[in-house]
């Protein structure tokens, strides 16, 4: 069933969305150039797709290597409890790690797939050893470490 509070997207809105992503500083009179509208619709569509939630905000895009943050680890969590009030336990927990940049709950082997970002080897086992190992649930890690990043967004 249709959200009534969400409108469907055309041609006109994926362009839009698709440009924003790749710059979200574009002002509106180049996007309208760029979709071939004017300003003002160009502008009326906008502000419906950020209060449709197509659009959930805009942020700046940090470089992790100038930051100093090289090293990425990807850690296999499996919890002990996997029930409903366990998931939202270890979610609200895992959220409030400055170091995870994604977690995901997978289907497989192992429960959450968590994606570190630290200054170094030594810093992710001090995370994972006193956070990660430490949330609600935790019975194992499993950890791989990324040797290069290809593609990230």
């Amino acid at each position: 069933m249709k959200d009534p509070k969400t409108s469907q997207i055309d041609g006109y809105d994926r362009k839009i969305l698709e440009l924003l992503a790749a710059d979200g500083r574009m002002p509106v009179t180049e996007l309208a150039s760029r979709i071939g509208l004017s300003k003002t619709p160009c502008a009326a569509r906008l502000k419906r797709l950020v209060d449709e939630g197509y659009i959930e905000g805009f942020r700046a895009v940090l470089n992790p290597q100038k930051l100093g943050l090289d090293h990425v680890a990807f850690a296999e969590v499996t919890l002990s409890d996997t029930r409903e009030l366990a998931l939202a336990e270890f979610n609200k927990a895992v959220s409030k790690i400055r170091e995870v940049e994604e977690c995901h709950m997978i289907a497989g082997r192992f429960d959450y797939l968590l994606k570190v970002r630290t200054p170094n080897i030594r810093r992710y086992r001090e995370v994972l050893g006193e956070k990660i190992s430490s949330l609600p649930h935790v019975a194992s890690t499993s950890t791989s470490v990324a040797m290069q990043s290809v593609k990230e967004r």
